[in-house]
This record gives C-alpha cells, sequence and structure tokens, in this order.
C-alpha cells in the first residue's frame, strides 16, 4: 500500500491523531506533509508506505481554505481555542459588503506575515508555543508569503462573523491572516472555524474520512479508487526510457548522457514499467527517487 491518501480530517483530531489511526488500520509506514490545526478540518494528504518518500515534492504546495472571522473578540491564540483578552465594537457601516471586499482585497499581494505565538514555528530551538505557554518574550521572525486571492462568502451582522475564502501560499497563517483583516475592518478578531479545501492539487471533493478508511479497509477495489500511487503522482512529468544496462547505471548512483531539457523526468523501461524519477541538469540524467 504506497501512495498518497486524501484525508477528510475531522475537528478535534489532531494530524497526528490522524495518522496514528490510518497507520494502524492500513499497516504501513505514514507521514503527512503539514499538520491542521485541532480546530481545523478539511484536506490532509497523507503519504503511504513507499509514498512517504513523496515528501519533497509537497511541502511547497499552495494551499485553499475557507475561514470564518469573529469580528469583535480577541483571543490569545487567534482562534476559538483561546482566551478573550481584547473586546472592541465594530462600526456596522464597515461591514457593508463593498467595504469588506474592498479590505479582502487591499490583502492580495506578496507580504510578510508574523506568525501567531501559538504556533509550532521552532526559534532558537523552542516552539513559540513553548514560549507563550512559559509567559516568556521572544522575537518572533517576519514570514515571506502570498495571498494570491481572497473571496467573501458571507457577512453576518447579528453574529458578527465574516466568511471568506483564500488561496494563498504555503507558510500562510489564515489566524493572522483574520486578526489583520479585523484591524482594517476596526476592530479585533479571532478565528472561528477553517477548513482546509485544497493542497496544491489535492481536492476536498477527492478526500475520504477515517471512518470511511476503516469502513473499506478490507476492500482492495475502493482502496484502489482512493489511493494516488506514486507512478499516478508522476504522470504529467515528461518521460525517459531507458535500456537495462542505463538502468542499472542508474540504480549505481551514474549519470547518464541525456540531450533533453533540464528538468523531472518519469523513468521507464522499455516496457512501459515505472521505475521512478530522475533528474535532468546540463544534459546529465541523475537518479532522484527510484522505487527499486
Amino acid at each position: 500500500m504506497d501512495g498518497i491518501l486524501i484525508v477528510n480530517k475531522p475537528k478535534e483530531f489532531t494530524s497526528h491523531d490522524v495518522v496514528a489511526k490510518v497507520k494502524k488500520m492500513c499497516k504501513v509506514k505514514v507521514g503527512h506533509t503539514g499538520t491542521l490545526d485541532p480546530m481545523a478540518t478539511g484536506v490532509l494528504p497523507l503519504l503511504l508506505g513507499k509514498g512517504t518518500k513523496l515528501s519533497e515534492y509537497l511541502i511547497n504546495h499552495d494551499k485553499e481554505y475557507e475561514a470564518v472571522i469573529k469580528l469583535e473578540e480577541k483571543t490569545d491564540t487567534l482562534d476559538s481555542e483561546g482566551k478573550v483578552i481584547e473586546r472592541k465594537e465594530v462600526n456596522l457601516n464597515n461591514l457593508k459588503i463593498e467595504n469588506v471586499k474592498n479590505v479582502l482585497n487591499s490583502m492580495v499581494g506578496k507580504q510578510k506575515q508574523i506568525p501567531p505565538i501559538y504556533s509550532a514555528i521552532k526559534v532558537n530551538g523552542k516552539k513559540l508555543y513553548e514560549y507563550a505557554r512559559n509567559g516568556a518574550q521572544v522575537e518572533i521572525p517576519q514570514r515571506e508569503i502570498e495571498i494570491y486571492n481572497i473571496e467573501l462568502m458571507q457577512i453576518n451582522e447579528n453574529l458578527k462573523n465574516i466568511s471568506f475564502r483564500v488561496h494563498c501560499s504555503k507558510g500562510t497563517y489564515v489566524r493572522t491572516l483574520c486578526e489583520n483583516i479585523a484591524q482594517k475592518l476596526g476592530t479585533v478578531g479571532y478565528m472561528k472555524e477553517l477548513k482546509r479545501t485544497k493542497v496544491g492539487n489535492f481536492e476536498i471533493s477527492k478526500a475520504i474520512t477515517v471512518q470511511e478508511l476503516e469502513n473499506n479497509i478490507e476492500n482492495d477495489t475502493y482502496l484502489n479508487k482512493h489511493i494516488i500511487t506514486i507512478p499516478q503522482f508522476f504522470e504529467k512529468y515528461p518521460t525517459i526510457y531507458l535500456e537495462e544496462q542505463e538502468i542499472q547505471k542508474l540504480l549505481n548512483g551514474i549519470k547518464l548522457q541525456k540531450n533533453v531539457e533540464n528538468g523531472l523526468y518519469q523513468i521507464k523501461n522499455e516496457n512501459e514499467r515505472f521505475l521512478g524519477v530522475g533528474i535532468v541538469t546540463n544534459n546529465m540524467l541523475k537518479r532522484k527517487l527510484m522505487l527499486d
């Protein structure tokens, strides 16, 4: 059982919880390419068996989320799990559709973002949330992120909630984005809900629940339908065909001369069998990920 499984993470499960449950069911090595907060739901790509070798090809994927901001209250964690540390009323004129859309649109583009103190980013060898729990002060380094697109979904004036959809780069903290949006609306706010709907090309419509996996763990047809194999993952890359002698050289770490453009290539034998992937630099093919 090797490849990628797209799981729809439930609320209150940590990413580690999901990995542990799937590992127990599938009886193979399982990894993931980026955690979701326990309160968050949605797309969690899991790497199964030899699929764990694919992690380097997934960590830089952009993401899409649907989020809900609760205005007029700020929490220490910037989400619904924290303690309220500030309250500030919002002017209802600021919640008019055109104004909210303008504020959201102002967030689009490359920018520096300061991650929340309650996060797993390490500074001087310690995770930020460890500093926060100990009440220690630490300078949080800014990160460069990019918001590609952001779209208003709903405004609820009674609950003081704003729902939006965002397409962003790796490393973007939606909690911080929610805080910044609230500030531009003249108030404070925190992330009330978060659902990740897409990671790279992995969409929530293709995701399965842990319960669905458990119900079908003996169903090979079901598993074959939902597990993205390693050859399937690389199927859109160009192919280099090798003879048996060349294959052995490549497996032994010897570079092969191939007069093709630089980039990543599928490696197949003359019988169309997928062997792995290699990278070409200056007309030299080097093994990158081989299955045998």
